[in-house]
């Protein structure tokens, strides 16, 4: 196993780091309590998580002023407090989305979510540090180099977070449903309060809006909470674990921290019993486990 494998699996398993998280989610729960707010640092209007694009800016700008300290003279050391500036002043943000995403974690993904904050909380004021030793006439290089490898840090493991963990990813995005006409309860058993089905391998929400039986993904698209079991207020349905609420026409996310659509299913009614399909276009979702089309598998003929 690589080393960085070793890393991450010894973070992931950290149970020490509980107590800390515990403490985190207290202060954070309180300073993030306004639903509105946690809906846009979730990034629900963008349609994607908010954090991953907010760190360009000072991850930009910030590794852009050591890249003009190393590659550049004197007369470059203006610019680059200029550009330490501004990638102080955007931190904040970036780092309040970051925050937000994280109060919907447990497990390993919280555990190396905080050592991910740390480690750009110590980039963030090493960079300071630096700012501040120029102002004075210093070089602020040293400080600067020493920020520069504590975001590459915290770089590293928020990107582990999204890739290896899955965090901020739509939790629907290689789930499959039936492409064909598939049954999935008699009609008679859908009514305005939402139900939960399984059809052919997929969760499925069914229910009437205005009269007419509609079907989307019961497995929130944010941390996979299950949809049925929320409460449904009009034409929307909230999910029980974190609040995200729903179009349940359209599946539309209308309030976050959930920020992608819940899947949507074709419906039709034959004989008294509901029948649903999607017909998906994306090609994870919709190739089967197995070898790639056109691919032959070694040693078969």
């Amino acid at each position: 196993m690589r080393v960085s494998e070793r890393v991450v699996e010894r973070l992931e398993q950290g149970r020490e780091l509980d107590p800390i998280a515990g403490r985190l989610a207290s202060f954070w729960s309180v300073a993030l309590r306004s639903e509105r707010l946690r809906d846009l640092l979730s990034g629900r209007p963008l349609g994607h998580p908010l954090h991953p694009a907010a760190v360009i800016v000072p991850a930009g700008t910030l590794l852009s002023a050591t890249l003009l300290d190393v590659t550049g003279g004197p007369g470059t050391r203006p610019a680059a407090r200029r550009l330490i500036g501004v990638g102080l002043l955007s931190a904040a943000p970036a780092a309040a989305a970051g925050w937000a995403d994280w109060l919907d974690t447990e497990g390993a993904e919280r555990r190396v979510g905080i050592v991910h904050a740390t480690a750009n909380l110590v980039g963030v004021m090493s960079y300071a540090a630096s700012w501040w030793q120029r102002r004075r006439g210093g070089s602020g290089l040293a400080a600067g180099l020493a920020g520069a490898t504590a975001l590459g840090v915290g770089g590293w493991l928020g990107g582990h977070l999204a890739y290896a963990l899955g965090v901020g990813v739509d939790t629907t995005a290689f789930q499959r449903g039936p492409a064909d006409w598939t049954d999935a309860l008699a009609a008679s058993e859908v009514t305005a309060v939402p139900r939960a089905v399984d059809v052919d391998g997929a969760p499925v929400l069914l229910t009437r809006v205005n009269g007419r039986i509609v079907a989307i993904g019961n497995r929130c698209t944010h941390r996979g909470g299950p949809l049925a079991d929320g409460e449904r207020d009009g034409d929307r349905v909230t999910c029980p674990w974190h609040g995200s609420r729903f179009e349940l026409a359209s599946g539309e996310a209308v309030l976050g921290p959930a920020t992608r659509p819940q899947p949507v299913y074709e419906v039709r009614e034959i004989d008294g019993r509901v029948e649903i399909r999607r017909l998906e276009a994306r090609a994870l979702r919709a190739n089967p486990v197995g070898p790639a089309p056109g691919r032959v598998l070694t040693g078969q003929r």
